[in-house]
């Protein structure tokens, strides 16, 4: 089992180097590519200006490590031809350099040129817990609106698939919700309550769903117990499955902002890793993406 995010990267380096393409790098992008390949976990291939990329590289030590630059200077094309990149076998995985996040998003998900595998992409939030020595998972906490049941069903499978990436066998999952009863006004109750029929018929695998559930009987098995809600999850919960992306995103970012804690994320549902900018992930954790994404490549996760 993976305890913490120096897991994760330690982890990821014993495979050998895996190949990123980035399109439009900046200078903090080229410093932690740098980074990443002086420890031996990626050979990056750079999309764009090759004169201004040269230029940025300068005095970093990536000049002197193996490395591809993609001249293309035409701004709008960069993007396409880091995916083509990767849809062609040359790269192993994709990192947001500048381009927009909407238009990173429209470009994976598009049906003929893009990157999605499934009807689904999902973007799910890890932290640490050092006192602990574990890891848990938020889902979904950046992409999906107001996800269906069906979707929600999509999201949690991602989740349990990173997981299992990350060394944890068998996830226990707290499919939160306002409350820990079943109320017919509340559609995050129900939906809730699905999914744990669904992980009780083993619909999950080896995860354990309890939901409905709030975040106070999720953390504490103490008060669970008051409530009279008694659980193999409360107390150990590994992920987190939010009802809607404004609860998971305010979430991440409290967890962030409040409580200091570490945090990483990665794409789900897509044909080969895909590294996000997210702005709540500090630059020395989007090491820690790089090494999830190359997890992922190691394991021939596919991210269906």
């Amino acid at each position: 089992m993976t305890a913490s995010f120096r897991d994760v990267i330690e982890a990821a380096k014993k495979d050998g180097a895996k190949r990123l393409v980035i399109s439009l790098p900046g200078k903090k992008d080229i410093d932690l590519l740098a980074e990443a390949a002086g420890t031996g976990l990626i050979i990056p291939c750079l999309v764009g200006d090759g004169n201004a990329i040269e230029s940025m590289m300068k005095g970093t030590s990536l000049k002197s490590l193996e490395h591809k630059i993609v001249d293309e200077k035409n701004q709008g094309e960069a993007l396409g031809e880091a995916i083509r990149i990767v849809r062609d076998g040359r790269a192993d995985m994709l990192m947001q350099g500048a381009d927009k996040h909407q238009a990173l998003m429209d470009a994976i998900i598009d049906t003929k040129n893009g990157l999605r595998k499934g009807k689904l992409v999902s973007y799910i939030s890890v932290y640490e817990l050092p006192k602990q020595e574990k890891l848990f998972l938020v889902a979904d906490t950046f992409i999906n609106n107001s996800p269906t049941l069906a979707e929600k069903q999509i999201i949690l499978d991602h989740a349990i698939r990173l997981a299992g990436i990350l060394g944890i066998a068998a996830p226990k999952v707290a499919a939160l919700a306002a409350i820990e009863q079943i109320n017919l006004n509340i559609p995050s109750t129900l939906d809730a309550a699905i999914l744990s029929k669904m992980s009780e018929r083993k619909q999950f695998g080896s995860a354990v769903v309890e939901g409905p559930i709030d975040i106070d009987c999720a953390l504490s098995e103490a008060s669970a117990l008051r409530k009279g809600l008694r659980s193999a999850v409360t107390g150990k919960v590994d992920i987190y499955l939010v009802p809607e992306v404004d609860t998971g995103h305010l979430l991440a970012e409290a967890l962030v902002f409040f409580g200091a804690m570490q945090a990483a994320g990665a794409v789900m549902g897509t044909t080969k890793p895909v590294i996000l900018n997210i702005p709540f992930i500090s630059e020395e954790n989007r090491m820690v993406e790089i090494a999830m994404a190359a997890l992922m490549c190691k394991r021939g996760e596919t991210n269906a």
